[in-house]
């Protein structure tokens, strides 16, 4: 039976504020396979989790992530900006700061779940980023729970050039002529891939072909349901992991009482 595996976009940034440790340990809770996060690097030359290059969207500074120090970051609220969120709660969201990447790999080690690191290197090539992440991944001896991800194929293909036995896979909103031979030439892991590829029946098969399909950004209800029901994603990454689980455990529910049913009323031999 294929199971498809749920990663929290940004711990759970349809309900949480993205990219937080306060995310992090709400997907945690809900039992997510993994977590996709975004790695930037701090004038001072430090590891951060968040996505944008600016810090103006998520929190209440102003200005670009390279220009500040770590210290100077951690002045600012990740979570005060979220007030439309059902469950926010301005006591707790408000105290939420960037996290490190090492602040991040303390809080899952223990959890033993997947995690998927995109380097943000596609705007600034934060020079060095490489080895900074590589480095404190090893730190946790966190390596095979972890694939490495960047829309700026350079990036992460240097990052294999340090780390031989590092898992990379290409982050793509466009189509392939032939995925297959990316991937193999490329040394990749797999291939995350715009969720419309997918439902628009671009990568309908993976033709033999040995690499993993993670797909994002996937929200709605009835296109986690139609993923779900695909023998080649390997996992969905989305917002709303709490709704994406509970979808699977239905389509697993209705597998085995379909296969029950089928045991207890086998068709006659004809």
């Amino acid at each position: 039976m294929n199971h498809t595996k749920i990663f929290g976009h940004r711990g759970s940034m349809g309900t949480m504020p993205e990219n937080t440790l306060l995310g992090f340990r709400h997907a945690l809770d809900l039992g997510v396979d993994g977590i996709e996060l975004d790695v930037q690097l701090t004038k001072d030359g430090e590891l951060v989790v968040i996505h944008d290059e600016e810090i103006d969207r998520t929190t209440d500074g102003s200005g670009y992530v390279k220009d500040y120090t770590l210290a100077q970051l951690k002045q600012f609220s990740t979570g005060i900006k979220f007030s439309h969120f059902a469950l926010f709660d301005k006591n707790v969201w408000s105290k939420e700061r960037i996290p490190t990447l090492k602040e991040v790999l303390e809080l899952i080690v223990p959890y033993q779940i997947e995690l998927n690191i995109e380097l943000k290197t596609n705007i600034f090539p934060y020079d060095g980023i490489q080895e900074k992440v590589i480095a404190t991944v090893n730190q946790f001896d966190y390596a095979d729970k972890v694939v490495y991800s960047s829309f700026h194929l350079p990036s992460i293909l240097k990052l294999k050039q340090m780390e031989p036995s590092a898992k990379i896979a290409w982050l793509l909103e466009h189509e392939l002529s032939h995925p297959a031979e990316y991937v193999k030439s490329l040394y990749l892991e797999g291939l995350h891939l715009h969720k419309n590829l997918l439902l628009n029946g671009v990568y309908d098969k993976k033709s033999g072909a040995d690499f993993n399909i993670r797909v994002w950004t996937v929200n709605d209800g009835k296109e986690m349901e139609q993923l779900l029901k695909m023998n080649n994603v390997e996992t969905i990454v989305t917002d709303f992991p709490m709704e994406a689980i509970s979808l699977r455990a239905n389509k697993y529910l209705s597998i085995i009482s379909d296969d029950k049913q089928a045991m207890a009323f086998p068709k006659a031999s004809k």
